[in-house]
């Protein structure tokens, strides 16, 4: 029997789902999508959206910051992009003759990176430190960005024309990767109907201060048996070991797949993480670390096909407690 939820778990699922009822007056039909980003906010990750044109990769996003009072910026990544375009830049002021330091877009809450595969290498690098340290150096000097913060960057699947592919450093920065994907029948149809609703039209539901608030409660009040995270380590281990696996996940793949653990299991007012939550998230938040073989490539395999037939093969410890 799942013990009853405590305060903070039953606070964090109550703002969970009004943040996603409120994503989906404009993000039609797409609800585990939407319970996937929000897993990765208040995991406090980064999330990579990856899509064909068109299927609301940047509406998603948009939507997502518009329902948080939080400040929310937006970089459109171009070829020409600098560092110091996202990162800021150093200034000397000729009136008090000190230099000073100007932040760029990177210190927001939530930083939205249209297109980030259109950037050159050199500019994708700018934002390695700050997703992973959540600070910014120039000069020298260490600037800490606010919290919470987490950067949602999108990219097409298809047009890779003029794009440089995401290195595997910072693919590995980002707790999730998900698509959008195409919306049913129904879902279609509500959206040419209400061709109206856009993310300027969603009023916030929960502050910054909230959000940093119930990222420290899922962090401290969803409790992980010993048995659970022998099984993350495991899984994570076993991406190791498969033939058409070159390269599987990090220890960095099982600390993310654990916070969004916990936070799957706030989310539905548990105090208390189930292997089935690990089963859930395991795909979205390791497959895009893994680097595939030539030849698995080739014959059309995937880091989601591997995840699978891992999840499948690795099993709880028997006689194990949760």
């Amino acid at each position: 029997m799942t013990p009853p939820p405590t305060d903070g778990t039953a606070r964090l699922a109550k703002c969970f789902h009004a943040l996603a009822d409120n994503v989906e007056r404009v993000v039609k039909g797409k609800r585990d999508t939407i319970e996937l980003a929000l897993t990765c906010l208040f995991a406090e990750g980064h999330l990579l959206v990856e899509d064909v044109p068109g299927t609301g990769k940047t509406t998603l996003a948009r939507c997502l910051a518009a329902s948080i009072e939080a400040e929310f910026a937006r970089v459109q990544f171009t070829p020409d992009l600098l560092p110091s375009d996202i990162t800021g830049v150093t200034v000397y002021r000729q009136n008090t003759g000190v230099f000073e330091f100007l932040p760029g877009p990177v210190f927001a809450n939530i930083v939205l990176g249209d297109e980030i595969n259109r950037a050159s290498p050199k500019t994708q690098s700018a934002l390695l430190e700050v997703m992973e340290e959540r600070r910014v150096t120039a000069d020298g000097t260490t600037h800490p960005v606010p919290r919470p913060f987490m950067v949602l960057a999108t990219q097409n699947s298809v047009d890779m024309g003029g794009t440089y592919p995401l290195p595997e450093a910072q693919l590995d920065r980002f707790l999730m990767r998900i698509t959008v994907g195409y919306p049913d029948h129904t879902s279609e149809v509500s959206v040419l109907k209400e061709t109206g609703a856009d993310p300027e039209s969603l009023a916030p539901v929960a502050t910054a201060q909230e959000i940093a608030e119930l990222i420290a409660l899922a962090a401290a009040e969803v409790q992980v048996a010993d048995a659970l995270y022998d099984y993350i380590v495991r899984v994570v281990a076993a991406t190791r070991a498969v033939p058409d696996v070159r390269l599987g996940a990090s220890p960095r793949g099982s600390v993310a797949l654990l916070r969004a653990v916990r936070v799957r299991a706030a989310s539905q007012s548990r105090p208390y993480a189930f292997p089935e939550d690990v089963k859930a998230l395991a795909g979205p938040v390791l497959a895009h670390r893994l680097i595939l073989t030539p030849e698995a490539e080739l014959s059309g395999r995937s880091g989601a096909d591997v995840i699978e037939e891992v999840l499948a093969t690795v099993e709880l410890n028997s006689g194990a407690r949760l």
